[in-house]
């Protein structure tokens, strides 16, 4: 005979406890219970072991996707889904904690301990808020895995048509890659030189404008049949374009006025080759003009191939005439916003004082030292600032075309109302519209 087993429960925790002590029969059945729930295990086990699993590069292949958030951590992993879905059926807000002690028995006044003592105690939380939050996280994971596969189903397809448009407009694609690229290396190039000051070669510079030169006239020369040349001085195509030949003409002709620009940079590098100090700031002033000259005609130039997409009598002529001036109006605005940026490039060139400093006089150079800050050598027309540091013209100027502070205190000397473009370099967004 076992002793009687006692229980005890807490009525507001929801939480009991009982200890007994356990006869041979009923360690007899615990040991059949146990050796019965690991035969279920080990059946358990075996039936799990003929789960397959991709390897994870053929799963990256087949779901590129999904195993990248799997890696991010932005959605559980397949192995841990599927041990959540395999579990026991267990009160997500309630566990079981079964101890082994020894409790002592008072007989007689005097306590004892009898070995073999199992508490077992299930304590029951308050899983509200926890239970909604890991359904909200679940629920959360579980839109992300759909979105996931959505993707995965359409970006097949989507890569399909995108190798079908890429072999319908198979020249142009390759055209615009080209022209893309040199227009990056030749803006890259002419930054170079510019920086090189009266170190560049006359010769070099005559080679770089003769390959930008032969660029602009082979590209319309092999394109001389898709009206390339009417937009060029304002006036509408011929036909009306479909919307990717139209593109493309616009890309072409914005490129290659860039391309014939840089000619043009590249004789005022050779012009202001000797010069020093006063002729390097004038030079940074007409290449910052040349610069908003240029955006200004690059924001007329896709007007005319628009203008006659848009005025298509074919959708009828009330719908053809409003989103004809629509796009005028659009490009109202753009036009006024280089006007007022041309202007202002226009009026620092024509203005003869600076328009962060002055030029110092002998006794402020006396007091500072003789010596510019920037090339530790004596001043070559000196140049106060509004912050009262004095420098060599030629090294504040270069340093100015890059930032707006003094090199010593870094107080704002130079207004930022303009850009300036003294390094010759040229814009590389596409004016598309």
């Amino acid at each position: 005979m076992g002793t009687p087993s006692s229980t005890s429960a807490d009525p507001y925790t929801g939480s009991f406890s009982s200890s007994s002590t356990l006869n041979d029969s009923e360690s007899g059945a615990r040991s059949n219970t146990g050796s019965s729930s690991s035969g279920s295990s080990s059946d358990n086990s075996n039936s799990r072991s003929y789960g397959f699993q991709l390897p994870a590069t053929l799963r990256f292949f087949r779901s590129p996707l999904s195993v990248l958030l799997e890696f991010s951590g932005a959605i559980p992993t397949t192995s841990s889904r599927q041990e959540s879905e395999q579990g026991p059926a267990v009160n997500s807000g309630s566990h079981v904690q079964i101890q082994t002690s020894q409790l002592p028995n008072s007989v007689d006044g005097l306590s004892s301990v009898s070995p073999g003592d199992v508490s077992i105690q299930i304590i029951r939380q308050e899983s509200g808020e926890t239970t909604g939050a890991l359904l909200e996280h679940e629920g959360d994971a579980g839109n992300t895995i759909e979105i996931a596969r959505w993707i995965e189903q359409v970006l097949p397809f989507s890569l399909l048509l995108l190798v079908v448009f890429v072999r319908q407009h198979l020249q142009g694609f390759f055209v615009t890659v080209w022209i893309t690229a040199v227009i990056f290396k030749s803006n890259d190039i002419l930054r170079k030189q510019t920086a090189l000051k009266g170190e560049r070669k006359n010769s070099v510079l005559i080679l770089i404008a003769i390959g930008f030169l032969l660029h602009v006239v082979g590209t319309y020369w092999w394109f001389h049949s898709d009206d390339l040349l009417y937009p060029l001085v304002m006036i509408p195509p011929r036909t009306i374009p479909p919307f990717w030949h139209a593109i493309f003409v616009i890309l072409v002709n914005d490129t290659m006025v860039r391309q014939a620009a840089m000619v043009l940079k590249c004789l005022l590098l050779m012009y202001y080759k000797n010069g020093r100090g006063h002729n390097f700031r004038r030079q940074g002033q007409i290449l910052t003009l040349v610069e908003y000259t240029l955006l200004f005609y690059r924001a007329l130039l896709p007007t005319p191939v628009w203008y006659r997409f848009f005025l298509n009598k074919e959708y009828g002529s009330l719908f053809s005439s409003l989103t004809t001036g629509l796009y005028l109006t659009f490009k109202l605005t753009t036009v006024v916003e280089k006007v007022q940026s041309l202007y202002a490039a226009l009026r620092v060139l024509l203005r003869k004082e600076f328009h962060y400093g002055s030029y110092a006089t002998m006794e402020q150079v006396s007091a500072a030292g003789d010596h510019c800050a920037i090339c530790q050598e004596k001043m070559h027309a000196p140049i106060l600032l509004r912050c009262k540091h004095i420098f060599c013209e030629d090294c504040v100027s270069e340093w100015l075309e890059r930032e707006r502070t003094c090199p010593l205190c870094r107080a704002l000397v130079k207004p930022a109302d303009l850009r300036s473009f003294g390094d010759g370099s040229t814009s590389l967004l596409f004016q598309l519209f």
